[in-house]
């Protein structure tokens, strides 16, 4: 939404039956762009809901609505109640008139007063009653604060007093959106219980509670940990709001960690400590000569006349500016989300504080079970956890790894070491590792000393020797790829300085990648093709074989096997049958365009951007044939694995949903009865009844949790159907 001048129109409620419902319209891996249906509209997330003190309106609501386009505000619903004039006008008028704010408005109940001042007098119903009764969009329930200081014990029964008075504060609200927070404190088996638990009962969002002393003591580690213990425990259909987090610097890593809620008056109360909000930190204005980021607030003052002002000016002035700097950032988080970038902004971000680089660190160093020692030496084992925690995390990372999607479409910008742990980085070496097979048992060819394309620098020569009994590799950044998947994302994408292809082979090193790919006490031959001057002559004198002729068709049928095992989860041998025989469609590039049977059907398309390939009807049709296991009845939500082998993820709908889905409409949550547990988003699946007969193909948007839970949005965007 774009900042403006002028009134800006009043928002649509939403349908009655939508209202709570929250869906997904895109995603990066867990980061997602979602809307959540309210009385007041939709809110588009992840978004900032500034905080507002009824009493003290630094910046008025109403301009946050017409010129910021700000959708959500939060207030303390406490602070309304226990002030009379303001409890009295709120009863008569609303909640929308006491603050003059058309848009959504979510009230805090006084739990953080309690942290705060060390207790409130308002009782459990009466203040879910009371925001009930002003009109708010969404309330909090009366949860129970939990500080970094207290003792397990003390921590547990703030977690089950939670708990307990959370079916009453539901019961109070009738209806109305109710926040259900999640405490636990530094504990994170308490978290974890307090999200199963809370998860279980019919709250609209889940904020994540008692995070604000961890964020001033700038314990970002910890934060860390516990949004990996809450959100991975957490019902996925529910928006998860990060309570009191309103510094840019945070949003990226906890975006990419599935937040989707912010909330904060740090846009003021840095304003009046002079006290400038930025994506690397703070600045004060006492310091600067000029400004760190130019927005429209300031575009007219210098630091210099902002200091000349009186307190109240230039509070007003700094307050604007950190808001629209907060707002920036989450527009650039929205947008790399789009972009499939959203990981890699946050790995940006944590190189600018060493505190959030700490936390960025722990998380792809400890939970992670790293899939390959780098090619150059880092710093990351500074960060690894040496306490009774270590290795208690590494579920939580298999979360956060398989709701990636590869292949996918751009470049791949080396970050450094950071680039191996990118969560999408570490799904599709794990699902090459999981579902590649070797097909020969002599030596390995190992390519190396050049980026991609490869095939432009050595298609020939692959052409020329893959008859023998060899399997031949390329040695890139990421890994080992075989020859099949030359031209695959992330493999064949990568950006970066020259020095990177240099790098001399490592046997180890290689012979570790080799074995994780099933390939044991094989002879390598490295070849390095950075220079393609007598290539030929010189790779066939090291083979010690004689120059042979050209087998394109070979190579083509490898490409195809090898993309069928990896992407498609066919068995090998199955895959080996489709393509004999064969013959291929190439592009003006020499590339397979599409795949034709001994039958003469078009079977697969190889997608030229990313390296993946398109399924046709016939294509599906033939994979449906392969199926060995029945028709899934059940959702499977915790299965990590990838069933290799086992073909391409069924999804099963029920009957009202299958002749449209037949017709090529697309499958919407809530329609799903049943699905495989190794469904991936990104991943093509193949849409069937109850009874298992195909009805169409399409590309899942959905984790299996999410298709259990989710009653609005896509689940599945279907390619084509298959009447």
């Amino acid at each position: 939404m774009k900042w403006q001048d002028g009134r800006r129109k009043d928002p649509k409620s939403c349908r009655e039956k939508d209202v709570g419902r929250f869906e997904i319209t895109a995603r990066d891996g867990q980061a997602r762009l979602g809307k959540l249906h309210t009385s007041h509209g939709i809110l588009e997330t992840p978004c900032l809901l500034p905080v507002i003190n009824p009493n003290i309106r630094t910046i008025e609501p109403r301009e946050m609505w017409d010129k910021y386009g700000i959708q959500a505000l939060i207030t303390n619903s406490y602070v309304i109640w226990k002030h009379e004039n303001l409890k009295e006008q709120a009863l008569a008028e609303g909640v929308h008139s006491l603050i003059d704010y058309p848009g959504v408005i979510m009230t805090d109940s006084g739990t953080f007063q309690s942290y705060v001042y060390g207790d409130v007098e308002v009782g459990v119903e009466e203040i879910v009653k009371f925001q009930k009764d002003i009109g708010v969009d969404i309330a909090t329930m009366l949860d129970i604060f939990t500080r970094p200081d207290m003792t397990y014990s003390q921590v547990e029964k703030a977690v089950d007093e939670t708990v307990s008075r959370g079916q009453i504060s539901i019961d109070t609200a009738d209806g109305v959106m109710l926040n259900g927070p999640i405490q636990g404190g530094l504990f994170p088996e308490l978290r974890v219980k307090s999200s199963i638990e809370m998860s279980n009962l019919d709250f609209s969002i889940h904020p994540i509670g008692g995070i604000v002393p961890i964020m001033e003591q700038q314990k970002y580690r910890d934060l860390a940990k516990i949004m990996l213990a809450c959100k991975s425990n957490l019902s996925p259909n529910r928006p998860v709001h990060m309570f009191g987090c309103g510094h840019p610097m945070l949003f990226p890593m906890l975006v990419a960690m599935g937040a989707d809620l912010f909330d904060s008056a740090a846009y003021v109360l840095f304003a009046r400590d002079g006290r400038l909000l930025t994506p690397w930190g703070t600045e004060r204005i006492s310091e600067i000569e000029e400004w760190p980021i130019l927005m429209p607030a300031i575009s007219n003052y210098s630091p210099a006349d902002v200091r000349a002002m009186d307190k109240q000016e230039r509070t007003i002035l700094l307050s604007k500016f950190n808001l629209e700097v907060t707002l920036q950032e989450m527009s650039r988080c929205r947008q790399a989300i789009r972009d499939g970038t959203i990981w890699r902004l946050a790995e940006r971000r944590s190189h600018e504080h060493p505190a959030l680089r700490e936390a960025f660190l722990w998380i792809v160093t400890n939970p992670a079970k790293s899939s390959m020692n780098p090619l150059i030496l880092d710093d990351v084992s500074a960060s690894k956890e040496t306490g009774l925690q270590r290795g208690k995390w590494e579920e939580n990372w298999d979360w956060l790894v398989q709701s990636q999607q590869t292949p996918r479409t751009g470049s791949e910008s080396w970050g450094g070491t950071d680039t191996h742990h990118r969560p999408h980085v570490e799904m599709a070496r794990r699902r090459l590792f999981a579902r590649w097979r070797t097909r020969k048992s002599g030596d390995v060819i190992v390519f190396h000393g050049a980026s991609a394309p490869w095939r432009e620098r050595v298609g020939d020569l692959v052409e020329r020797i893959y008859s023998l009994d060899m399997e031949i590799f390329v040695q890139t950044p990421l890994g080992l790829v075989p020859w099949g998947l030359e031209d695959l994302n992330p493999w064949a994408h990568i950006e970066g300085p020259e020095w990177l292809w240099k790098r001399k082979p490592d046997y180890a090193w290689i012979q570790r990648e080799l074995q994780r790919l099933g390939i044991f006490d094989r002879k390598i031959v490295a070849i390095d093709i950075s220079d393609t001057e007598e290539l030929h002559n010189r790779v066939f004198q090291q083979l010690g074989i004689e120059p042979m002729d050209r087998t394109p068709d070979l190579k083509k049928q490898a490409q195809i096997i090898d993309k069928l095992c990896v992407l498609y989860n066919i068995e090998l041998n199955d895959a080996i049958n489709l393509c004999e025989n064969s013959t291929f469609v190439m592009s003006r590039t020499s590339r397979i365009r599409n795949m034709i049977d001994s039958e003469g059907l078009h079977l697969f398309s190889p997608r030229l951007a990313e390296g993946g390939m398109s399924l046709t009807v016939e294509g599906a049709r033939k994979l449906h044939s392969l199926r060995k296991l029945a028709t899934p009845t059940e959702f499977i939500v915790d299965d990590f694995t990838f069933h290799p082998g086992e073909g391409p993820a069924w999804v099963v709908v029920d009957s009202d949903a299958e002749p449209f889905v037949n017709e090529g409409r697309n499958v919407m949550q809530g329609f799903v009865l049943a699905c495989d547990p190794w469904i991936r988003p990104g991943e093509t699946v193949l849409i069937v009844n109850s009874e298992g007969k195909l009805l169409a193909i399409g590309r899942s948007q959905s984790t299996a949790g999410e298709l259990a839970t989710f009653k609005k949005g896509i689940a599945v965007k279907v390619r084509e159907g298959c009447p």
